[in-house]
């Protein structure tokens, strides 16, 4: 990795310095509260602004995680930054409570964790930002060796490589028989018996062992070298050869246990959020649907004889059946739960046609988010007939069933909505479904939320 030539003397201060700004944006917010609402001044008004920071100090010891790691990721900086504001406000509202000052009115705490919330998540991302630019200078970088010159080292030197803004410079690699096959020439440093010497001459940050696990012996000769040379020491697991995706791992008492498909919403919390997400944007929704809701019902009822609302048997969670509603956009047939709509589908009326391009169709099913078997955003759900077609064609078709089905999705926002007549258009849904599964955040449905309501007033081409 060219263009570092120091490690820069003040890499160690960084979290000091950015936990330092916190606070400087912290009294920057109350300040600027002060102004714009003088009942804010109150007689205590010392007091208030001392407990204000003293109640961020466990904020910042807690989010201090999120400002060490060498790997940015600016969406997780983002989120950790929203984070840090909802843990604050209810520590500071009853560090207050404490004190017994009770006489603070409402709109000022909106002011100020307004604020907060627009100017700590700039600054968390502004930071990292900058961070990024001086390790790409040569600044504030680990330099690290790899143990395991095989297929998992080399694919853990380019995953390092590939940024030099992850603030690593790869020193080169040890292995008692190196697989030179694919090694970057002159990356190769000798075998461990070399090893301990280099670390020590050459003051190695960390080291990452990529030997199998077949080598018990080595494996804990790299340890010792690396707390004898206080390096921090990490385990690159063979498994990385075949798995391509996040997981997590836990502990069953003192052993390691790998789960291969990270879930977010598998921990309470998340599922907690996301519900009560759902419960707000849709009681939203519900309040002004009559709005919307009584002229398609009059429109409907005149184009053509039946109900208003059509429902339909479908997959949803863990693979149970639920009734699925919409609004009704065909004629009566008999082929609802056998078919798909089509474009140019004779069984759609006028009216229907309309419903469908601006996804007007789909309301209703905010009912069911209501009742708890869908929710805003998910994977969409599937009549009966094709989870059972596609789910034994297409790998990890029930994956999608691992959380609540959605009245939009990430697959739809990306193209992949409505009719798919050929097997790859089904995997291409699949695999967005399985990604959304992967990575959810909430962060991550109110961009889904925005963009389906974009493509539904520019219209999709494929919302027939």
């Amino acid at each position: 990795m060219t263009g570092i030539n120091q490690k820069g003397r003040y890499g160690k201060y960084i979290q000091l310095i950015l936990t330092f700004v916190d606070f400087v944006i912290l009294n920057t917010a109350f300040l600027i509260t002060t102004h714009i609402s003088p009942e804010f001044v109150i007689e205590r008004a010392r007091t208030v602004w001392f407990m204000a920071n003293v109640c961020y100090f466990p904020v910042a010891y807690l989010m201090r995680h999120t400002q060490t790691i060498r790997t940015i990721f600016m969406e997780h900086v983002l989120a950790n930054s929203l984070k840090s504001v909802c843990f604050y406000a209810p520590i500071f509202v009853c560090g207050l409570y404490f004190i017994q000052i009770d006489n603070i009115p409402w709109n000022v705490f909106a002011e100020f964790y307004g604020l907060l919330l627009i100017m700590l998540p700039l600054w968390w991302s502004a930071s990292r930002l900058l961070i990024k630019y001086f390790r790409r200078r040569g600044r504030n970088f680990s330099k690290v060796v790899i143990v395991g010159a095989n297929p998992i080292g080399r694919k853990l030197y380019r995953e390092i490589s590939s940024d030099i803004g992850f603030g690593y410079q790869i020193l080169g690699f040890f292995d008692d028989a190196p697989q030179t096959d694919g090694t970057p020439p002159g990356t190769y440093r000798g075998t461990l018996d070399d090893l301990e010497t280099y670390v020590a001459e050459q003051g190695v940050d960390e080291i990452f062992c990529a030997l199998s696990g077949e080598k018990e012996e080595s494996i804990k000769r790299v340890l010792k070298i690396a707390e004898t040379n206080v390096a921090r020491y990490y385990y690159v697991p063979q498994f990385a050869r075949y798995v391509n995706r996040n997981y997590e791992m836990y502990a069953i008492g003192t052993v390691p246990v790998l789960s291969v498909r990270h879930q977010p919403l598998s921990r309470m919390s998340n599922r907690l959020i996301k519900r009560a997400f759902d419960l707000t944007f849709t009681a939203v929704v519900l309040l002004f649907s009559p709005l919307v809701f009584i002229p398609v019902a009059i429109a409907i009822k005149t184009s053509s004889p039946g109900p208003i609302f059509f429902k339909q048997k479908r997959t949803g969670y863990r693979g149970r059946e639920f009734w699925c509603y919409k609004f009704r956009t065909m004629r009566v047939n008999s082929d609802s739960d056998k078919l798909q709509a089509s474009k140019d589908d004779p069984r759609k009326t006028a009216v229907g046609n309309f419903l469908r391009r601006t996804s007007i169709d789909e309301l209703p099913q905010f009912i069911n988010v209501l009742m708890g078997n869908m929710s805003v955003v998910g994977p969409r759900p599937h009549m009966l007939k094709h989870t059972e077609e596609y789910s034994r064609l297409i790998d990890k078709y029930m994956v999608r069933h691992y959380i609540k089905p959605g009245i939009t999705g990430w697959a739809q926002i990306n193209g992949y909505r409505g009719q798919t007549e050929k097997l790859w258009q089904m995997e291409r849904r699949v695999e967005h479904d399985v990604w959304y599964i992967e990575h959810w955040s909430a962060l991550l449905d109110v961009k889904i939320i925005f963009r389906t309501v974009y493509n539904a007033i520019h219209g999709e081409k494929n919302a027939f």
